[in-house]
C-alpha cells in the first residue's frame, strides 16, 4: 500500500547555515535553562540535516561514499554540538556553553553552490525520538573511545555524533544505503574503506533510527563490515526501539540482530522515570501550567479510548504504531492534554496556529509548549460518535470549522500533487479491490492534472473522523486533535480544502443534501469554488488513502483491534462501491471522464 511520504524541501546551504548560526548565537546569549537546551538541540538537528543533505549531494554526483573534506568538517561540527548537548543535559540545563573558537569556520565550510535537499528527520518529528536517548545508550554500553561510529543517513548522521560524544570517540562516519528498501547495499570507495577499516580489530557502532520492515539499512552496513574482515562479535547496534526488524528481514540480518548487542535507552527511561526531576516531562509540563505536583496517565497507543468511551465495544480503531505519545496531566482541580508535536521548533509553530483555532472556539485552549510537547486544556465530554450529535447542527459546525481553516490558515508545508494522490489511490484500490476496479477508476479519473490550476493548498485538518471530536459538558462541539495531521508521516500534507470537505462527507456519511449544504457553507466562509469534479476525484483519493492506511495498520495488530480495523476498511470499500461502483464505472467505459 502507498501511504508514507518523505517530507523534504530544497534550500540553499547559505540560508540553512544562517539559521544554524542564529540559533547558536542565541544559545550563547541565553541564560542557562531548558529553553536554552531546546535551542541547542534545534541547532544540532538542523546541522545534522544540512550535513546529511551535503553528503547526499556528493553521493549523488559520485554514486558512492568517498573521503570528503566537507563531510569531515560536518562531522566535527556535529560532534562539538553533541558534546554541548550532552553537557547541558547532564548538568540539568545549567552551566556555561563552551563552543570552540573555530565553530563558525566549521559552519561556514558547509557550503555548496548547488541547492540542497533537506529531509525532515522522522524520529524527531513524529516518534518522540530524543537525541539524549542515544547519549544515555552509549554511556551505559561499556564501549571504549576507540570504537568506530558509523551513522546511517539520514537521521543517523546526527545520532552517530551523539554516540561518539558519549563514548569520547572520534567524529563519526556516515554511509548511505541504497537500493530496494528490503535489500539495501552500501557503496564505498577503497580510500574511504581504508579510513573506516583502519583497525578492524576494534568495535564498530552502527547507529540509526529503526529498524523498520526489513532492517536492511542496519543489515547492509553489517554485511559490508563483515565482508571487509570485521568479526561479527565486533558489531554493536544503536537503534531507536527494542523491537526486531519487520517481516521482510532476511534470515542473515535477523540472526545477526538477535545475536549482537543492541544499545537502547527508551523515551520512558529518558523523560518519564529519570532520576533527576529536571529531566522529566512531568516537571517541564507542570512548570508551563504553574503547578507543583501532578498525576499522570499515559494515553498513547490507543489508551485514550478508555477515557472517552466507557464500553470497549464502542472503541474506534487505532493505528497504535503511528499514534504520537500523549498523556493526561491532572493537578489542583484542572486537567491538561500533553501531546508530542515534534522537536526542532515544530511544537512552537503548531501551538501558535492552535491558539488561533482555540480563540475561534474550535479546539481546547493552548497552555504552552515544553521541549517537543504541546500542552492544551483537557475538555471533559463525550466522544461525538457516542453522543448522538449530528444532522444539520454538525454540518453547520463543520462548515464553519473548515471555512475558517481555509480562510485563516495558509499551508505550512507541501503535500502530494493531485497526480500523486490519484496514483496512490489507484494503487491502493488495486491491492484492496482488484485491478479491474482500479483500472476502471483510473479511466474515470482521466487526466487529474487538468484540475491542478484550480487548487489552493491550505492548512487542512486531514482527520475528520467522528472519534476526533467530542461534545463538552456545556454542549460545545470540540475538535480534539487539529494541529498536525497534515504534517504527519504520510504523503498527503496540506491540500485544497476540498480534501477536508470530502473527508467530512465520508466520515460523517453525509447525505447529498447535507453534502451540498456543507459545500455551500465552506465556499462562502472561505470564498472558494468547490467544483463537483474536484470533489469526486478527491473522494476517490481519500478512500484510496484510508484503505491503504488502515490496511497497513491491520498488519501490526491482533485480537479485538483487528476486528475494529477490518470494519473500518469494509466501510471505506463499501463507500467506494457505492460512490464509484458498477453504475459509475460503467459510465466511464463509454469514453471520456465521468468526473469531468
Amino acid at each position: 500500500m502507498l501511504v508514507y511520504g518523505d517530507v523534504e524541501h530544497i534550500e540553499s546551504a547559505a540560508a540553512v547555515r544562517a539559521s544554524i548560526r542564529g540559533l547558536m548565537m542565541a544559545c550563547i546569549e541565553m541564560q542557562p535553562g531548558r529553553q536554552r537546551h531546546e535551542s541547542l538541540v534545534q541547532a544540532f538537528i538542523l546541522t545534522g540535516e544540512l550535513v546529511q543533505a551535503l553528503a547526499d549531494l556528493e553521493f549523488g554526483k559520485k554514486g558512492v561514499d568517498d573521503v570528503s573534506e566537507l563531510q569531515d568538517a560536518g562531522a566535527k561540527l556535529l560532534l562539538m554540538q553533541a558534546r554541548e548537548v550532552m553537557r547541558s543535559w547532564r548538568d540539568g540545563f545549567a552551566g556555561i556553553l563552551s563552543f570552540p573558537e573555530d565553530w563558525t569556520a566549521k559552519l561556514e565550510s558547509l557550503d555548496s553552490t548547488d541547492p540542497v535537499r533537506m529531509k525532515r528527520a522522522e524520529g524527531y518529528a513524529f516518534y518522540a525520538l530524543y537525541p539524549e536517548s542515544y547519549i544515555e545508550a552509549a554511556s551505559i554500553s561499556k564501549l571504549t573511545p576507540k570504537t568506530v561510529v558509523i551513522g546511517i543517513r539520514s537521521i543517523g548522521t546526527g545520532l552517530a555524533a551523539l554516540v561518539s560524544a558519549a563514548l569520547g570517540a572520534e567524529p563519526a562516519y556516515s554511509l548511505r544505503p541504497t537500493g530496494h528498501p528490503f535489500e539495501r547495499q552500501v557503496h564505498v570507495t577503497p580510500a574511504f574503506s581504508k579510513r573506516i577499516l583502519a583497525d578492524p580489530e576494534t568495535d564498530f557502532a552502527i547507529v540509526d533510527e529503526g529498524p523498520g520492515l526489513s532492517g536492511s539499512s542496519f543489515g547492509c552496513v553489517g554485511d559490508w563490515l563483515q565482508a571487509n574482515g570485521v568479526a561479527p562479535d565486533r558489531l554493536h547496534f544503536f537503534p531507536s526501539h527494542a523491537g526486531e526488524p519487520g517481516p521482510h528481514a532476511s534470515n542473515t540480518h535477523l540472526t545477526r540482530w538477535r545475536d549482537r548487542p543492541r544499545h537502547i535507552f527508551s523515551f520512558d527511561d529518558l523523560t518519564l522515570t529519570a532520576q533527576d526531576p529536571k529531566q522529566r516531562l512531568h516537571t517541564w509540563a507542570a512548570d508551563v501550567v504553574g503547578v507543583a505536583r501532578s498525576s499522570w496517565r499515559d494515553l498513547s497507543g490507543g489508551a485514550w479510548r478508555a477515557v472517552r468511551y466507557r464500553d470497549p465495544s464502542l472503541w474506534p480503531p487505532s493505528y497504535m504504531q503511528r499514534e504520537k505519545r500523549k498523556f493526561l496531566m491532572e493537578a489542583e482541580g484542572e486537567a491538561w492534554h500533553v501531546k508530542f508535536a515534534g522537536l526542532c521548533g515544530s511544537d512552537v509553530d503548531k501551538a501558535r496556529r492552535g491558539s488561533l483555532l482555540s480563540e475561534a472556539g474550535f479546539i481546547p485552549r493552548i497552555a504552552g509548549t515544553c521541549y517537543g510537547f504541546i500542552i492544551e486544556a483537557w475538555i471533559d465530554g463525550t466522544a461525538l460518535d457516542n453522543s448522538g450529535v449530528g444532522g444539520p447542527h454538525m454540518v453547520d459546525h463543520l462548515g464553519r470549522y473548515l471555512g475558517f481553516r481555509a480562510r485563516h490558515l495558509p499551508a505550512r508545508n507541501g503535500g502530494a500533487s493531485i497526480q500523486k494522490l490519484c496514483e496512490m489511490a489507484i494503487f491502493n484500490i488495486a491491492e484492496a479491490a482488484g485491478s479491474d476496479t482500479a483500472e476502471k477508476l483510473r479511466r474515470a479519473i482521466g487526466t487529474p492534472e487538468r484540475l491542478a490550476g484550480r487548487l489552493r493548498r491550505v492548512d487542512t485538518d486531514n482527520r475528520l473522523h467522528p472519534w476526533e471530536w467530542l461534545t463538552s459538558t456545556t454542549g460545545r462541539i470540540i475538535k480534539t486533535d487539529a494541529l498536525d495531521h497534515n504534517a504527519a508521516h504520510d504523503l498527503i500534507g496540506c491540500q485544497d480544502i476540498a480534501w477536508d470537505v470530502v473527508g467530512a462527507c465520508v466520515e460523517f456519511e453525509l447525505s447529498s443534501k447535507e453534502r451540498d449544504r456543507l459545500v455551500g457553507l465552506v465556499g462562502r466562509e472561505a470564498d472558494c469554488d468547490l467544483r463537483d469534479d474536484v470533489l469526486k476525484i478527491f473522494e476517490a483519493c481519500y478512500l484510496g488513502f484510508q484503505i491503504g492506511l488502515w490496511s497497513q495498520a491491520k498488519a501490526s495488530v491482533d485480537g479485538a483491534e483487528t476486528a475494529r480495523i477490518e470494519r473500518t476498511i469494509k466501510r471505506y470499500l463499501d463507500r467506494l462501491q457505492k460512490r464509484f461502483g458498477p453504475e459509475f464505472l460503467q459510465q466511464s467505459e463509454g469514453g471520456g471522464s465521468a468526473m469531468g
